[in-house]
C-alpha cells in the first residue's frame, strides 16, 4: 500500500553514519555523506538509499508518498543509551545544595540522593508512573531520540523494581520511541539493607532478578560500582549472576574517582561501560582492545561541575565511545541532545563527526541494537531525522537549540 511507502527525496545530504557494529577510534569520523540524496522506506524498512537520482532508477515512484527534503539534512535518529526516566518526585533543593558545595556522595550521606527518589518512586501509582513516562519520552522525541535506554534503580525493593520495569515495557508498546529496558537495583543499598550490602546483593540475585527473568522485563543488569555504593567484587559477583541468567551486562564505571570500573567492564564481557570520568590509563587501553562500548554523559558533568570524561584520549586510543544523556532527577535533570552535543565538540573536543557517530550508531552498539538501528542502512528501521539545516554541521554551531524538523520513525512522519 502506498501509505506504507515512502521516498524521501532530494536533501542536500544525507548522513548514512553506514555500520553494522561500533565504529572505534579514527572510524568515528567516518560518516559517508550522500549529497542531493534519497531514502525509500516500505513499512518502516529502509529499502534504497543513496543519490536521488539512483533511487529513482531501481524503485516505481507511483508506489510511493514522496517528501520532498530539499534544503534538509538527513541524519539517523538519535539514540539514548543510558537515561534513568522513570521515577517519583524531584530533587530541587539538591541541585541548589550542589550549586553552594556540597559534593554529590556528601548529599547521599545526608540522605539525599538515589534514596530520597526511593521514598518517592515507592509511593508512586502504576498510572502516575506510566504518565509521568510519557511525557518525558514525548520531549525527548521532540529532540530526536528515536531509541532510549531506561534503567529501574528508584525502587531497591522487589514490588517498586518490577512496577518500573513493567511501565516501561508498556511505554515501548505504546510510544512511537522504543524502550531498551535495564534491571539497576544495584544503585544503591536500601535503608532496610542499611550495612548489609552483602545481603542486598544475594536478594537481588535470588529474588529480584529471577522474577524479571521470568517475564523477561530486562535485557540488561547494571550495577552502580563505586567506592560507597558496591565494591569491584560485589558488582562483579552481581553481574556473573546476571548473565548466568541471561542479562546483558552493563556498569556505572570510575564516575568519582578511580576505582578499576572500567576493567571489570572488559572483565565480564559487558556490552558498555558508563560514565569513565575517572577511568584509568589501563582501564582505557583495555576497552580500546574490548568490545565494550564507552558511553560518556557530558551533561551530568556539567550538571555537578565536574570533570569531563577523557573522550578525546579514548577515541585517540582506539575506543569504540558512545554519548547519552543519564537523564536522572539527581545529577542530570536534561535529556537535552542539542547541549550534550555541544557539550562534547566544545568542552570534550569531539569532532562533529565523531559526536554524531557517539549518538547514533555506538549508541545502537551500546544496547547490542548495531545490527537494527544509528545508521541510515539498507534493512534496517526507517529511523531518521531530517534537519531545519542543510549540514549536520548545524547541530553544534546552533547551539545549544534543536535542529530537527521532522523525526520518521519506524517509517512515520512526526512532525516535530
Amino acid at each position: 500500500m502506498k501509505e506504507d511507502r515512502i521516498l524521501i527525496r532530494d536533501a542536500a545530504q544525507i548522513v548514512t553514519c553506514s555500520g553494522f557494529k561500533a565504529k572505534k577510534g579514527a572510524e568515528m569520523s567516518e560518516l559517508s555523506v550522500i549529497n542531493d540524496g534519497a531514502v525509500a522506506i516500505d513499512k518502516g524498512i529502509i529499502k534504497a538509499v543513496g543519490k536521488t537520482c539512483d533511487v529513482l532508477k531501481i524503485i516505481d515512484i507511483d508506489d510511493y508518498h514522496e517528501i520532498s527534503a530539499k534544503g534538509q539534512a538527513l541524519i539517523p535518529g538519535f539514540v539514548d543509551s543510558h537515561t534513568h526516566f522513570l521515577f517519583g518526585g524531584y530533587r530541587e533543593e539538591e541541585f541548589s545544595w550542589r550549586l553552594k558545595g556540597d559534593s554529590y556522595m556528601s548529599i547521599m550521606k545526608q540522605g539525599g540522593g538515589i534514596i530520597n527518589t526511593t521514598t518517592d518512586t515507592r509511593n508512586m501509582s502504576y498510572n502516575d508512573m506510566y504518565a509521568k513516562g510519557y511525557e518525558q519520552l514525548n520531549g525527548m522525541i521532540k529532540l530526536g531520540v528515536t531509541t532510549v535506554e531506561g534503567k529501574s534503580g528508584y525502587g531497591l525493593d522487589l514490588d517498586t523494581e518490577l512496577m518500573q520495569l513493567r511501565v516501561m515495557n508498556e511505554l515501548s508498546n505504546d510510544h512511537p520511541i522504543d524502550i531498551v529496558s535495564t534491571y539497576l537495583g544495584a544503585h544503591a543499598v536500601p535503608p532496610e539493607f542499611s550495612g548489609r550490602a552483602d545481603d542486598y546483593i544475594f536478594f537481588m540475585i535470588e529474588k529480584v532478578m529471577p522474577q524479571i527473568r521470568k517475564e523477561r522485563l530486562a535485557t540488561f543488569c547494571d550495577v552502580f560500582c563505586e567506592k560507597g555504593v558496591f565494591t569491584i567484587e560485589q558488582s562483579e559477583h552481581l553481574l556473573k549472576a546476571a548473565r548466568n541468567l541471561r542479562f546483558k551486562l552493563k556498569l556505572h564505571a570510575d564516575e568519582i574517582v578511580e576505582f578499576g570500573g572500567a576493567e571489570l567492564a572488559v572483565r565480564v564481557k559487558a556490552t558498555s561501560a558508563d560514565h569513565l570520568l575517572h577511568a584509568s590509563d589501563e582501564g582505557i587501553k583495555k576497552l580500546a582492545k574490548s568490545g565494550t562500548v564507552a558511553t560518556l554523559l557530558p551533561l551530568t558533568a556539567f550538571s555537578l561541575h565536574d570533570t569531563y570524561a577523557p573522550g578525546r584520549k579514548m577515541i585517540d586510543q582506539g575506543c569504540a565511545v558512545a554519548l547519552a544523556s543519564d537523564f536522572n532527577p539527581g545529577s542530570c535533570f536534561s535529556y537535552s541532545v542539542p547541549l550534550m552535543f555541544a557539550l562534547a565538540c566544545i568542552e570534550m573536543k569531539f569532532s562533529p563527526e565523531e559526536a554524531l557517530t557517539a549518538l547514533t550508531i555506538n549508541g545502537a552498539a551500546a544496547l547490542g541494537k548495531a545490527s537494527e538501528i544509528g545508521s541510515i542502512d539498507v534493512g534496517k528501521k526507517a529511523d531518521i531525522l531530517m534537519l531545519k539545516y542543510p549540514s549536520y554541521k548545524f547541530i553544534p554551531y546552533h547551539i545549544g537549540m534543536n535542529c530537527v524538523d521532522v523525526v520518521i520513525k519506524d517509517g512515520v512522519p512526526i512532525i516535530v
